[in-house]
């Protein structure tokens, strides 16, 4: 593979220099920081991303103040505790987006990080320890035991919250697979297995982070 450095100087010559580079990188939370967001706060980028799944981005924006507001600020047990006729309920409201499959996703999740915090003091304190090098874990297990976490749904609310985390865009796959990190498709566990490992390295060879990496690799693609 080719060596971060190499990659970071790729990336800066196509976005104006490493000043100008550096502005776009972003940079993940640190672990402390992570553990003191307010579970409630975790439940509503999960639903913002339920909603946003197969939707216009804008519009999920342009509605979000009246949707916290219609669940209750997205408190997890108020949620997850939801009878099938509150949703029934909600299903008629004009401040949200009215689909059945979703609410029900919401509620299941508000669920799991119920679940979470029984388990780890807080929901928070699951994703904010969770370790960065087995991030294909993590999302392992938002896709077993939450619901509409699949695919880049689950690394989007990842990255939202501001955990360390890689997006597998169109041009972070085209990259890997000009890099020759995965062989078949990018979603298999193989696969995933072996971008983690290609992301480890080049963390390791500098890249400071997953996110900066995965930044970085996307802004190498023509």
């Amino acid at each position: 593979m080719t060596p971060f450095e190499s990659l970071y100087e790729h990336a800066a010559a196509r976005k104006g220099g490493a000043p100008a580079l550096e502005k776009m990188l972003g940079k993940p939370k640190s672990p402390r920081t992570l553990a003191k967001i307010p579970d409630d706060r975790w439940l509503s980028e999960i639903a913002r991303s339920v909603f946003r799944a197969g939707f216009n981005w804008s519009v999920v924006e342009q509605k979000w103040p009246d949707i916290e507001d219609a669940f209750d600020g997205f408190e997890p047990a108020r949620i997850a505790a939801y009878a099938d006729e509150e949703l029934e309920m909600l299903l008629k409201d004009p401040r949200i987006i009215r689909h059945w499959k979703k609410l029900k996703a919401i509620r299941a999740n508000a669920g799991f990080l119920v679940e979470l915090a029984d388990e780890h003091g807080s929901a928070a304190g699951f994703f904010a320890h969770h370790p960065s090098p087995d991030y294909v874990g993590l999302l392992d297990i938002l896709k077993r035991r939450g619901s509409y976490l699949g695919g880049t749904s689950a690394q989007y609310f990842l990255r939202m919250m501001g955990v360390d985390s890689f997006i597998l865009s169109n041009d972070v796959v085209k990259a890997l697979r000009r890099e020759e990190a995965f062989d078949g498709t990018p979603t298999s566990k193989s696969s995933l297995r072996s971008i983690q490992n290609a992301f480890n390295e080049w963390v390791d060879d500098g890249g400071g982070s997953l996110t900066r990496v995965s930044r970085v690799l996307a802004f190498t693609v023509e």
